[in-house]
């Protein structure tokens, strides 16, 4: 389609909207994968001056229901594949009852759908483009006019629905869009969920502020198998990502001609170190992992001076606070092993002092919203450190400390580390329950295909890594086919937490320690290491 071609096809769909609108909020969500339906309602809500809320199609059941009757959505547009999702959910009024036979449910490939829309294929683009003071309907959309509820991708806790304003996604857009040079002759590859700020404001805007191209991928989802066809295919110049789409591409048998492709610029955040630089060696191209959120409070860039598993030099807005103190934390000071040798009073909780310009609020949240902003300071929620030259790294979530043997530590180092391994396509660090005090390290491990775990090479590679904490190393690893990810591929370290050893993935597991004369090697636990473990810990909480 031809940027005038999807124009008008919102203008058709916003003049449909107005006639289906009722007294209250305006706001339509969206049950799609990344097909170009999904695109033309985005081009025709943003028109009607209508609120996009996009849904997740991974929440199930009382998940979904609540996010639609949270953001209080006139209508839902949908498809077929999706629309049973919501059949019997109470989405709230105007919606109700969710099935097939609702009118205030859009099924995009449903019989009469076409036939409903055609009335309005004619509509005139102006009435959206000029104020019609008789009809309040067609006033020009403002740059602080709400646009968009995106929820965040819930790894930690209940997902929030992040205000966006159509402001904030067109300058988002023009800065990534001038930043990497997009015109007419670009191609932008929106494969990560149109539901999700990534593919919003790191895919779609910048491809509508630079005329650039966009291509959706095939089957209207990421694949890793077909990442490199489509990239061919559409001439492919730009491709943003969020989570681990970089290691499940690398995941894929390498070819000799896989850097024979018009791939340039990648842009995304969440990649492990390893993966940025393997990626770009084997594809022939540029890839920037950035730091930043869907509330948009904080943004870290990397410089060409930053060191490889650093987010980026911090800018003057960006403190280190210790959460128990409110204090800022001094430098990390690392160890001749690259160790931080000050864990316990370097890391702490990213926080902007000027709270957070980026954030616009959350929907109808407002406890949220002040644990957020408070005392004038933006606090993101996510742990960090900053080394004496002024570069911060990335520590985890808030709740992603660990605590062994009267030692704090934060999981996300160590997940790097493990995947450090040749067989590890991805690695999660949570913490489970001693039997006796404090926690003790679980990871879970995604290997790659046609790998086996090893569990004395495992134990091998640990004590190679000079920089394995004396408390890092895992007493429990989960191996697993696939970790469980949001939709936005990020691991879902909640239920694997949630999980422990309660699962049917194998676990392993050793006492804990790291030295070769006190260690056992790893072990497959027994139903009999279970029920052992549980009494155990029922007796600790207890006593």
């Amino acid at each position: 389609m031809t940027w005038a071609e999807v124009v008008r096809a919102g203008a058709a769909r916003a003049t449909w909207l107005d006639t289906l609108r009722r007294d209250g909020p305006f706001h339509v969500a969206t049950l799609l994968d990344n097909t170009a339906e999904h695109v033309l309602w985005l081009g025709g809500a943003a028109l009607a001056g209508a609120v996009i809320v996009g849904g997740n199609p991974t929440h199930r059941g009382p998940d979904l229901a609540r996010d639609l009757a949270h953001t209080r959505c006139q209508l839902l547009v949908t498809d077929s594949a999706h629309v049973g999702l919501v059949d019997g959910l109470d989405l709230g009024q105007p919606i109700g009852v969710g099935s097939p036979e609702n009118p205030r449910i859009l099924v995009v490939d449903a019989p009469g759908y076409a036939e409903a829309l055609s009335p309005f294929s004619q509509a005139a683009i102006s009435p959206f483009a000029e104020t019609e003071p008789s009809d309040p309907r067609h006033t020009r959309v403002k740059p602080n006019d709400l646009g968009y509820l995106i929820f965040t991708s819930g790894t930690s806790g209940a997902p929030k629905a992040c205000r966006c304003t159509q402001g904030r996604l067109a300058f988002v857009g023009a800065v990534l869009a001038d930043r990497y040079k997009l015109g007419g002759d670009d191609c932008c590859y929106v494969a990560m969920p149109l539901f999700h700020s990534n593919a919003l404001m790191a895919g779609w805007a910048p491809a509508l502020a630079a005329g650039a191209t966009v291509a959706l991928p095939t089957g209207g989802k990421f694949s890793a198998s077909g990442f490199l066809a489509d990239v061919r295919r559409h001439r492919v110049t730009y491709f943003n990502y969020v989570g681990k789409p970089l290691a499940y591409i690398l995941a894929t048998p390498a070819k000799p001609d896989d850097a024979e492709n018009p791939l340039q610029n990648v842009f995304g955040n969440e990649a492990s170190q390893q993966d940025v630089a393997r990626f770009a060696e084997r594809f022939g191209c540029s890839v920037a992992d950035n730091y930043g959120s869907t509330e948009g409070g904080l943004a870290l860039s990397r410089t060409a001076d930053t060191p490889p598993s650093a987010l980026g030099p911090a800018p003057p807005d960006l403190v280190i606070v210790n959460v128990d103190s409110g204090e800022e934390c001094p430098p990390a000071i690392f160890d001749s092993d690259g160790r931080i040798a000050n864990a316990d009073e370097a890391i702490g909780e990213m926080v902007s002092t000027t709270g957070g310009a980026g954030f616009e609020g959350y929907w109808e949240n407002q406890a949220a919203e002040s644990a957020r902003v408070r005392d004038g300071r933006y606090w993101t929620g996510d742990l960090g450190y900053k080394d004496e030259a002024g570069f911060v790294y990335f520590a985890g979530r808030a709740d992603d400390w660990l605590r062994v043997d009267g030692e704090n530590f934060a999981a996300a180092p160590l997940a790097r580390l493990l995947e450090r391994h040749p067989d590890v396509v991805l690695a999660a660090v949570y913490a489970v329950a001693d039997p006796v005090v404090g926690d003790q390290v679980m990871a879970a491990l995604q290997l790659r295909p046609e790998s086996q775990f090893d569990p004395e090479g495992f134990a091998k590679f640990l004590l190679e890594q000079t920089d394995l904490g004396t408390k890092w190393a895992p007493r429990f690893v989960r191996v697993s086919e696939s970790l469980p990810i949001t939709a936005t591929s990020k691991v879902l370290v909640r239920s694997l937490r949630s999980d422990a050893w309660h699962c049917d993935d194998p676990v392993y597991w050793r006492r804990r320690g790291r030295g070769d004369d006190e260690d056992e090697p790893y072990r497959p636990m027994t139903e009999n290491d279970v029920g052992d473990l549980d009494r155990r810990l029922a007796n600790r909480r207890n006593s």
